[in-house]
Order: C-alpha cells, then sequence, then structure tokens
C-alpha cells in the first residue's frame, strides 16, 4: 500500500512521519529530497540560478533557502516557477526510493508530501492521510518554531491550500491539537482500519 502523508505547515505532520518509522514502515521525505536535488551539480539547482539568479545563493555557491524563500512566498508567478523546477526532480527521486523500498519487501511504503494535494496526482496513491491542526495552534506553531515574525508566518500559511480544504480529499484524518499519545492513538486506528500491520 503506498500512503501519501500530508499537512499544512506545522501541523505535526514530521511527528507522524517518525510515528510511522518506530512501526518499521519506510518513509520517503519530500522535504528532504527537495534539500538533495537543489545541491550544487544537480540539474534543479542549474535551473535556480538560470531563473532567479545568483542573490539566491551564498558565498559559497551552496542555495541560500530562506532568501529564495522570501522572493517566492510574496510572489505567487514566482513561487510556481520554483515549483515548476523542483517538483518534477523531486517526484523523480522519490518514486525512485518507493520502488526501492517495494522491491525489497516492503508491503507498505508513506510519501511524505507537505503539498500533495497542490502538486501530485492523487491517483499515485492506494490512501492519503492528513495531519490536521487549527488554524490558531499552526500559526503558533510556526512562529514558536521558526522563530519568525507574524507577518511570515501568515504569509507562510497563506501560500498553501488551507487545512480544512484539506479534508474532503483525504481518506482519513490525523487531528493533531492534543498530546502524542492522542495522535499516535489516531494513527494506530487508522493503520488497522486499513488492514496495515
Amino acid at each position: 500500500m503506498i500512503i501519501g502523508l500530508t499537512g499544512g505547515i506545522a501541523s505535526g505532520k514530521s511527528t507522524v512521519a517518525g510515528m510511522f518509522e518506530e512501526l518499521g514502515i519506510p518513509v520517503v521525505d519530500a522535504d528532504m529530497i527537495a534539500r538533495k536535488v537543489v545541491e550544487p551539480g544537480e540539474e534543479a539547482y542549474r535551473q535556480i540560478i538560470a531563473h532567479f539568479g545568483k542573490s539566491v545563493l551564498f558565498p559559497d555557491g551552496t542555495l541560500n533557502r530562506k532568501k529564495l524563500g522570501s522572493i517566492v512566498f510574496k510572489n505567487e508567478k514566482e513561487r510556481l516557477a520554483l515549483n515548476n523546477i523542483i517538483h518534477p526532480a523531486v517526484r523523480e527521486k522519490m518514486d525512485e526510493e518507493k520502488n526501492d523500498y517495494l522491491a525489497k519487501g516492503h508491503q507498505t511504503v508513506v510519501l511524505d508530501i507537505p503539498l500533495l494535494f497542490e502538486g501530485r496526482d492523487k491517483k499515485s496513491f492506494d490512501k492519503i492521510l492528513l495531519v490536521a491542526v487549527s488554524e490558531d495552534v499552526q500559526f503558533k506553531r510556526l512562529v514558536e518554531r521558526d522563530q519568525m515574525g507574524e507577518e511570515d508566518a501568515a504569509n507562510r500559511i497563506q501560500s498553501q491550500m488551507p487545512i480544512k480544504d484539506k479534508i474532503p480529499l483525504s481518506d482519513a484524518v490525523i487531528y493533531n491539537d492534543g498530546t502524542i499519545e492522542e495522535t499516535k492513538e489516531q494513527l494506530l486506528t487508522i493503520l488497522e482500519k486499513w488492514g496495515v500491520n
């Protein structure tokens, strides 16, 4: 079974991904792969420099993700341009990793994709699991976790599809406003219902 794991920024999706790993279910992490595909020498890295220029690089030639983020989170056109560079490269590498796990005999593989509904065909998954939190909790966590100003946090949240709009598109939802124990309990209940052991 291929499970798509998604959620909004600061929803606790990484915590749930860790729970899958504790259960021995492999997780292919889109964010990790997104960092790899923009390393110097990679095709996506070359395309980013061609589009955004060298001002988005650190002096050592590596990508200044914060600077790039400040450009794309304020400008829809630039965000789409960046997504069109990164998404295909990430998708290709994720599919490679997923196929490796399946070839090694894993019955279930989780694809951890923050922007699953925004950028991926739902038919790629057997089930989609959404990690959801209330907007207040999401905002508070983002400001605390990333030490960012309230305006930046609001821009980041608004740049994504609202969590409430993702709920009807998902096969199951974990509500992550409570304790870690409550979150894990919800995950185990869902996996049991789906016949994943």
